[in-house]
C-alpha cells in the first residue's frame, strides 16, 4: 500500500485548476467576466486553434496597479471579499480569486494591464504557473489577458481535446 503524503503547490494548483478550466471557453468566460466585473466597456476576443493554440481577451475596464496584477496570479487573490460576510453580497460575476492562477497554471499566460490614471502598465508572462517575467510596459488603460498553449503541460487535458471545437 502506498504512503500518504501532501502534494506541493504546483501539482495542487494544477489539479485545481481543472476545476476551473476545462476547455477554451472556460477560459474565455472566466476572463469576460473579470473583464465586466472591471467595468470594461468594450471587450474584444481573439482565437486560434479554437483558444488552445492562443486565446486573448483585451479590455477598457480599470486595469491594474503592478502589485495587484502580480497578486492576481496568485490562487485565492481577489479585490472582491475581505471578509466571509461579504459572501453574503456578492454582486460580482467573480469572487473566489481563481481564475487567473488556475489559468496560468496551465498555459503559458501573458498579462499586460495599466490602471486607469497611471503613466506606464505592467507586462508579467507566467509559464505553468510559474512567473518568468515582470516588468513596465507602455499601452493603454485596460488589461489584455494572452493564453497560449493552453494544457501544454497536463497531457491528459490536453488529450481529452481531440480537436480545435472542443
Amino acid at each position: 500500500m502506498a504512503t500518504i503524503r501532501k502534494l506541493d503547490n504546483q501539482t495542487i494548483n494544477s489539479i485545481a485548476a481543472g476545476e476551473v478550466v476545462e476547455r477554451p471557453a472556460s477560459v474565455a468566460k472566466e476572463l469576460i467576466d473579470n473583464a465586466l466585473d472591471a467595468g470594461a466597456s468594450i471587450i474584444r476576443l481573439s482565437l486560434e486553434g479554437g483558444g488552445i493554440k492562443m486565446l486573448e481577451v483585451e479590455d477598457d475596464g480599470c486595469g491594474m496597479s503592478a502589485a495587484d496584477a502580480a497578486l492576481s496570479l496568485e490562487s485565492h487573490a481577489t479585490s472582491k471579499l475581505t471578509t466571509v460576510d461579504d459572501l453574503l453580497r456578492i454582486e460580482t460575476m467573480g469572487f473566489r480569486g481563481e481564475a487567473l492562477a488556475s489559468i496560468a497554471a496551465v498555459s503559458r499566460l501573458e498579462l499586460r494591464t495599466r490602471l486607469i490614471g497611471s503613466d506606464s502598465g505592467s507586462r508579467l508572462l507566467v509559464e505553468g504557473g510559474k512567473l518568468v517575467s515582470s516588468e513596465s510596459a507602455g499601452m493603454k488603460e485596460g488589461t489584455t489577458v494572452t493564453v497560449r498553449d493552453l494544457f501544454f503541460n497536463t497531457p491528459a487535458r490536453f488529450k481529452f481535446l481531440k480537436t480545435d471545437r472542443t
